[in-house]
């Protein structure tokens, strides 16, 4: 690898950043425990960024690059350190951003999650949706899933992704990673596949469209279990997000199927750590015979009361999620009220003040 990338890649481990953003005029900058930290190193150049362009892009991800104007990649340095990349232009200019991913897959204790995700995983079938916006951690996540169910269950896993990310080792699962433009022509011709390759496990890295939605969902309804990601800022809001892909004549029918075969959902957010780096806050929809009725019946303005009411099933809200992260001193006050959806709701809990409004809100 030609030596300034690399010193500028060793300099971002050497801080301990998560992101790299590299853009002409400016000197790399570096994402170091959620914030934007400058780097000592000099700016870019325009002929910097395009020697990056010609040197260290793949071919296919270069013609892409050339029709789309963006393209994303995964790269591996010198240190054998794996990195996921974006290529975009900006005013006219190439710039990239660089999110390093870690070189073993992490488990669900080591990145904090809820131990209920453990459970859920027994569930031979059904779909599991990880929410959030860009940066959440949700790639992370999909990884400690995979990862648990390597360690813990005898499955055969196809994932489809763009680009790999963390590379498995079988341990106890015959894992097949497949990257898009690498293994296969895009997520249509994989997911046509995928069936055919027998898989227990199918891991789609993204839900783009229609057609990944009614795949996930017909590979759910025939026994599989399916794991994928989704962008929406809630669990309700990732329910209204699948609907909103399809046309409104469509949509009838596509919650009703996903009444029958969602197994839950996951919204999560990163919250600064009092012990430094970031903690996952999530929020959990699990399909328990109340969220299902409430598919059924089209009354998805009320899931979030049944997120809040169904502790007991392991689901919790944000604001649970916030609270418990507080109580045990793991992140500061500010910080929960900053990530709450409803602050005036978490400052009342915290002074142990509960109002069960869900539970009046549920229908009988």
């Amino acid at each position: 690898m030609a030596q300034m990338l690399q010193t500028i890649l060793d300099e971002a481990i050497k801080a301990h950043a998560s992101d790299i953003h590299l853009k002409v005029g400016s000197p790399p900058v570096f994402r170091v425990h959620g914030e934007l930290t400058p780097s000592a190193l000099p700016p870019l150049s325009p002929d910097d960024l395009l020697d990056f362009v010609h040197r260290h892009v793949p071919a296919r991800q270069r013609r892409e690059f050339e029709e789309a104007m963006e393209a994303d990649f995964s790269l591996l340095d010198d240190h054998r350190n794996r990195f996921r990349v974006n290529l975009f232009m900006a005013q006219g200019v190439p710039a990239f951003v660089f999110r390093r991913v870690l070189p073993r897959p992490p488990t669900l204790q080591s990145v904090n999650l809820p131990p209920v995700l453990s459970s859920l995983l027994k569930t031979p079938r059904g779909l599991l949706i990880v929410a959030g916006a860009t940066g959440a951690g949700k790639s992370t996540t999909l990884a400690a899933l995979i990862e648990e169910l390597n360690q813990t269950q005898s499955l055969r896993i196809v994932t489809i992704e763009d680009p790999v990310e963390y590379e498995f080792v079988d341990n106890r699962c015959v894992i097949s990673q497949r990257e898009i433009g690498i293994d296969t022509l895009g997520f249509q011709a994989a997911l046509k596949r995928v069936m055919r390759q027998d898989p227990d496990v199918i891991m789609i890295g993204e839900i783009r469209d229609p057609l990944s939605v009614e795949t996930a969902l017909h590979a759910a309804e025939t026994g599989h279990l399916v794991l994928t990601t989704l962008h929406a800022s809630s669990t309700a809001g990732a329910v209204n997000r699948l609907l909103d892909m399809f046309p409104p004549e469509s949509r009838d029918a596509l919650r009703l199927n996903l009444a029958t075969n969602l197994l839950a959902i996951l919204c999560q957010q990163l919250a600064p750590a009092i012990r430094g780096g970031v903690l996952p806050v999530v929020e959990i929809l699990i399909n328990t015979p109340t969220v299902r009725s409430l598919l059924e019946k089209n009354k998805l303005e009320v899931l979030p009361a049944a997120v809040e009411t169904g502790s007991e099933d392991g689901m919790q809200t944000f604001n649970q999620a916030l609270y418990q992260l507080i109580k045990k001193g793991q992140i500061t006050e500010e910080t929960g009220m900053s990530l709450s959806p409803n602050p005036q709701q978490l400052r009342m809990n915290l002074k142990g003040i509960f109002l069960d409004e869900g539970r009046r809100i549920l229908p009988t």
